[in-house]
C-alpha cells in the first residue's frame, strides 16, 4: 500500500511540475465552459437598428420608446429616408428598420387599423428571423394593452420585408462561412505543418546553409497553398452558382482581392505557428484550436457576436475569419463595393502585416 502511494504522490508530481499539463488540464475546461456558455446562446441582444418615423406622433414615439428600452436592440438613428436605409443595410451598420408610415395615429385611432413596416437584413437568417419576432411581439404587447383601455378593436399589423434573401435560404448564411473557414483552416494548418516537418527531417539545415535566402523559402512555401487556396474559392463560387443557384451580386474580382488577402492572413499565421511550434503534432494542435473554434464560436457565422458578453466580442476582433466573413457576405450577397468594406479590408491588411512582421523577426532568430 506504501508503495502505490508513493507512486501516486509521483504522479502527482509530475502533473503539478509541469505548467503545460496544468494549463491543460484546469485552464481548458474552464475556457470551454465561459466561451460556450456566454457564446453558444440563439438569443440576440444589442443589435442596431433605426426607427424612420413619418408620422412622430404620440403612438410612434411611445412604440419606439419601448422598443429602445428593450435589451434586444439599439436605435442608432431615428430619422432616415429609404435611400439612407439601403445603404446603412449595405454597409452592414444595422440589422433592422422599423418604419412608421404618415398619418399613423390618425389611421388607428378613426379606421382602427394601421400597419408598420420591418424589414431585416435577411443574410443571415436565424438572426432576421429572431429579431422580427422581437420587434413584432414588441408591437403586439403595445397593440394589446390599447384594446384593454379601449373598447373599439384595434389592429397594427407589422408588414415584414427580408432584405438581400426574401426566401430565405440557408445557403446566404453557411455559404461565406464555409468559405471563412475552409480557407483559414487549409492555409494555416498546411503551412504551419510543411515548415516543421522540414526542420523535423533536418532539410531546414541543408536550406540554411545554401544560398538560397531564408524570405526564399517562406515565399516557396506560401505559393503552393496560395494557388491551392485561389483553386478551392473557384469551387466553392462555382458550386454555389450551378448547384445551389447563388450568384455572385458583386465584383468578382474584388471578392478574388479580398480572398488573396485573405489567405495571406492566414499563411502568415500558418508561419508564425510553424515558427514556434516544436513538432508537427504541436502545430498541427496549435493550428486547429486558433481557426475551427475561434471561427465557428466568435466569427458570427453561427452566434451573432452582438450577443455575446464584452469580453469575448473584443476577443473576436482578433479571429480574421469574422472580418473575412463580413466581406464575403457584403459582396455576394449585398453586392456591395469596396466603399462598404474597407474597414474589414484595413484590418485584415493590418493582421497580415503584423503576423508578417512577428514572423520575419523570430524566423531571423532562429535562424542566427
Amino acid at each position: 500500500m506504501n508503495q502505490l502511494l508513493a507512486f501516486v504522490r509521483k504522479e502527482f508530481a509530475h502533473v503539478f511540475r509541469d505548467r503545460k499539463t496544468l494549463l491543460l488540464l484546469f485552464g481548458l475546461p474552464i475556457a470551454q465552459i465561459v466561451i460556450f456558455g456566454f457564446a453558444m446562446t440563439n438569443e440576440i441582444k444589442n443589435s442596431s437598428i433605426v426607427v424612420v418615423d413619418y408620422s412622430r406622433d404620440p403612438e410612434t414615439i411611445k412604440i419606439t420608446q419601448r422598443v429602445e428600452a428593450s435589451m434586444y436592440f439599439e436605435i442608432e438613428k431615428s430619422l432616415m429616408s429609404h435611400a439612407e436605409i439601403e445603404s446603412a443595410f449595405r454597409e452592414g451598420k444595422i440589422k433592422l428598420a422599423l418604419v412608421f408610415p404618415s398619418g399613423f395615429q390618425k389611421d388607428l385611432l378613426h379606421l382602427h387599423k394601421t400597419q408598420v413596416q420591418i424589414i431585416a437584413d435577411a443574410t443571415d437568417i436565424n438572426t432576421a428571423n429572431a429579431l422580427t419576432g422581437y420587434l413584432s411581439n414588441i408591437i403586439y404587447d403595445y397593440r394589446t394593452e390599447l384594446l384593454g383601455n379601449n373598447p373599439v378593436p384595434m389592429q397594427i399589423i407589422p408588414v415584414v420585408r427580408m432584405l438581400y434573401n426574401p426566401q430565405l435560404r440557408g445557403e446566404h448564411t453557411f455559404i461565406p462561412g464555409i468559405m471563412a473557414m475552409v480557407m483559414l483552416l487549409v492555409c494555416v494548418m498546411m503551412t504551419a505543418i510543411s515548415i516543421v516537418r522540414e526542420k523535423e527531417t533536418g532539410t531546414m539545415e541543408v536550406l540554411l546553409v545554401s544560398p538560397f535566402k531564408p524570405i526564399m523559402v517562406i515565399i516557396s512555401k506560401f505559393i503552393p497553398y496560395l494557388i491551392i487556396s485561389l483553386v478551392n474559392i473557384t469551387s466553392i463560387l462555382l458550386l454555389s452558382y450551378f448547384v445551389l443557384g447563388l450568384p455572385v451580386k458583386g465584383s468578382i474580382l474584388l471578392l478574388y482581392a479580398e480572398s488573396f488577402l485573405f489567405i495571406i492572413t492566414a499563411l502568415s499565421l500558418g508561419l508564425l505557428i510553424s515558427i514556434l511550434a516544436k513538432s508537427q503534432q504541436t502545430a498541427m494542435f496549435t493550428s486547429l484550436m486558433l481557426t475551427m473554434l475561434p471561427t465557428l464560436l466568435l466569427s458570427g457565422f453561427i452566434f451573432p457576436v452582438e450577443s455575446m458578453p464584452l469580453l469575448l466580442q473584443w476577443l473576436s476582433n482578433v479571429v480574421p475569419s469574422r472580418w473575412f466573413y463580413i466581406i464575403v457576405k457584403s459582396i455576394m450577397i449585398k453586392g456591395a463595393g469596396f466603399s462598404a468594406i474597407w474597414m474589414e479590408t484595413s484590418i485584415l491588411a493590418g493582421m497580415t502585416l503584423f503576423l508578417l512582421v512577428i514572423s520575419l523577426r523570430k524566423f531571423k532568430i532562429r535562424l542566427a
